[in-house]
């Protein structure tokens, strides 16, 4: 199997099962060198977070074909509301697409119109780097587009919760993402922010149940490494394990404490 083919794999993979979890970069540092460095470690993908990260559509398109240079796919958070975005994004050779503040069917199904071509949507016809990327002729990648890409709407407001059910009744929802810090603050009417506690476990079990019965998938955002791997003992499919910021910070502050540990015990 080429590399290509493994990136062009992974919609088919996370939708049948059995791949024992699957682990997520995320990256809002807009900075394609960033996205090399990650995509040499074990992850499975990488989400370029285009909501609170600072990527523009060129930086964007840099960082995916970063990520398929290195045989992973990789996975666009667009803005709230922007689904025109999510189509220049496949065409950029994107393997799937979170869209964030999906809060009702009619959310869902707009959301379908701008990623998945007739007859599940009305996906505008001009994926230039995805042929390339994919080596694919344009009657291919017509005929299987649909089924190579992601789309998936997240989860995390009261209003989601209450239609989460309707949402995955839309053909061309592929899965969930789960939010948890903004379902957090939904549940707490806004006045605490708790992704990692029992109340949001609950609602996300709740999700992953509804997810099994539409037999579609569900993703969730962890803290950290070990969160992340709670999401995955609760029933998520691809978990993030932290941010690229957390992480970075993180390793600075490790290093930084050995260093200053070792001079001491030195």
């Amino acid at each position: 199997m080429t590399e290509t083919s493994a990136i062009d794999s992974f919609a088919d993979r996370i939708r049948t099962g059995g791949h024992g979890g699957l682990v997520s970069a995320w990256v809002g540092i807009p900075e394609p060198m960033v996205v090399h460095h990650l995509t040499q470690e074990d992850f499975d993908a990488v989400v370029l977070d285009m909501q609170h990260g600072m990527w523009d559509m060129a930086s964007a398109s840099n960082a995916v074909a970063q990520c398929r240079s290195a045989g992973k796919p990789a996975i666009a958070r667009i803005p709230v509301g922007d689904f025109a975005s999510a189509s220049r994004l496949l065409d950029a050779g994107c393997t799937g697409i979170i869209a964030p503040m999906v809060n009702s069917v009619a959310d869902a199904q707009a959301l379908v119109r701008f990623t998945k071509y007739p007859p599940l949507g009305e996906r505008s016809w001009g994926p230039t780097l995805a042929l390339n990327h994919m080596k694919l002729s344009g009657d291919d990648y017509l005929r299987t587009a649909n089924r190579l890409t992601l789309t998936i709407a997240m989860v995390e407001t009261r209003a989601a919760l209450d239609a989460v059910d309707g949402i995955l009744g839309v053909e061309g929802i592929d899965g969930i993402f789960v939010g948890p810090s903004d379902l957090s603050i939904a549940l707490s009417k806004g006045e605490k922010l708790a992704p990692d506690t029992d109340d949001i476990d609950k609602e996300l079990s709740r999700i992953v149940a509804r997810c099994r019965a539409h037999k579609k998938f569900v993703c969730a955002f962890g803290s950290d490494g070990k969160r992340a791997g709670g999401l995955l003992k609760l029933g998520c499919d691809l978990v993030v394990a932290s941010a690229d910021t957390t992480q970075l910070r993180a390793g600075a502050a490790s290093a930084i404490a050995a260093a200053r540990s070792f001079a001491v015990s030195g």
